[in-house]
């Protein structure tokens, strides 16, 4: 029984001694495994000084914790204009279709499409035999009513024969002599002329056709008395006056030309609300023509001490809008919210009508990451 015991003790105390060594080498492994890493801890230590040194160098990091890099804008005051876009046409005040002042076959066309044409020149005839001859018969009587006035004024001097004679004989030259005058009238209105020079833009006219007032006949133009109109909204009424700028876009010609307003339309238009402008047509390198269609761009609002900044750094919360503003505080400069008005916005700008003053620097590239007293890096 004893020696039993004594083995038991034997067993327990190798066991003992297996367990120390075995904790023993664990926690040298863990030794080893710390020293390992920390050498390696100050291998990057290393390598971060190095490249903050660089970094610091080239003024892309500075000894500010948790900075955010931003741009920043210096509020100056400058000119901010806002413009409209409106459709307009080109018109021309030689643009005309001419019809026949009376009733008549058309006999002749003297011209043709894309022909050039002088004033006064004959463009259509119409049949007016009629009024020929009746101008022939008028002649005749008008050749025979003045010799029968001069023998009678003759013998009136002469105090033969009575003053009604004298009179009738009279009043029948004059009246023949405006009949003739009316037949000549009227054989001139069955022609067409050229009331300006220009260019025989269309012909619908047909020889053989019967042609009446106001039926149109032929189509002249004169291009260099060309203008430019367009119908403006209401709502812009007293925001444009005559001899201000104005740009005119010829989508066709993908071309842009600087040109000022002529006149400013009085009255609103019942069918649109809209009133007219006209502006001068500029001198062009390009073909123009009228009718083609234009987009004329209006300044209609200008300040020329504005406070402007990008439209999409503007934000808003609860309290309204507000921009970031970069202070000095504590040594370092922080971004601070500064509530604004916003004004007119145009394209990618926005003028600011009250909370900027000048001189102040606003956070740009880089505002979404701000916050109130984050520390702040200008670039």
């Amino acid at each position: 029984m004893r020696k039993i015991n004594q083995t038991v003790i034997l067993l327990t105390a190798v066991a003992i001694l297996a367990y120390a060594c075995g904790d023993s080498q664990a926690a040298d492994d863990k030794m080893a495994q710390l020293k390992k890493l920390k050498e390696q801890q100050k291998e990057l230590e290393g390598q971060i000084k190095e490249l903050e040194k660089e970094l610091k160098a080239s003024g892309e990091l500075t000894n500010e914790v948790n900075e955010v890099f931003v741009t920043a804008l210096n509020m100056q005051p400058t000119t901010f204009i806002h413009e409209i876009e409106v459709r307009g046409g080109v018109e021309s005040r030689k643009d005309v279709v001419l019809s026949a002042e009376t009733m008549g076959r058309i006999q002749s066309i003297s011209v043709k499409e894309g022909q050039s044409v002088t004033k006064g020149q004959l463009l259509i005839s119409l049949d007016a035999d009629i009024i020929r001859n009746n101008i022939g018969e008028v002649e005749t009587q008008l050749e025979l009513a003045t010799t029968i006035y001069e023998r009678q004024e003759k013998l009136w001097k002469q105090n033969i024969g009575t003053e009604v004679q004298y009179l009738q004989a009279k009043n029948n030259k004059e009246s023949l002599e405006s009949r003739l005058a009316t037949l000549k009238a009227q054989l001139r209105q069955s022609n067409v002329y050229a009331p300006f020079a220009g260019v025989i833009d269309n012909v619908p006219a047909r020889i053989g056709e019967m042609a009446q007032p106001g039926m149109p006949l032929i189509r002249i133009v004169n291009q260099a008395d060309m203008f430019i109109t367009s119908d403006v909204s209401e709502t812009h009424l007293g925001k444009f006056k005559e001899g201000q700028m104005a740009e005119v876009y010829f989508p066709t010609q993908d071309k842009t030309v600087q040109t000022t307003i002529t006149n400013v339309g009085r009255v609103i238009k019942n069918d649109n609300r809209t009133f007219e402008i006209e502006l001068s047509m500029p001198k062009v390198d390009f073909e123009v023509k009228p009718n083609q269609v234009v987009v004329v761009r209006l300044i209609d609002y200008k300040n020329d001490q504005a406070l402007v900044v990008p439209t999409k750094i503007i934000q808003t919360d609860s309290q309204g809008s507000y921009l970031y503003e970069v202070v000095s505080a504590d040594g370092m400069k922080k971004a601070k919210k500064v509530y604004v008005t916003p004004g007119v916005s145009f394209g990618l700008e926005t003028e600011i009508k009250e909370g900027l003053t000048k001189g102040q620097v606003i956070a740009n590239d880089g505002y979404r990451d701000l916050s109130p007293d984050v520390a702040v890096s200008i670039k």
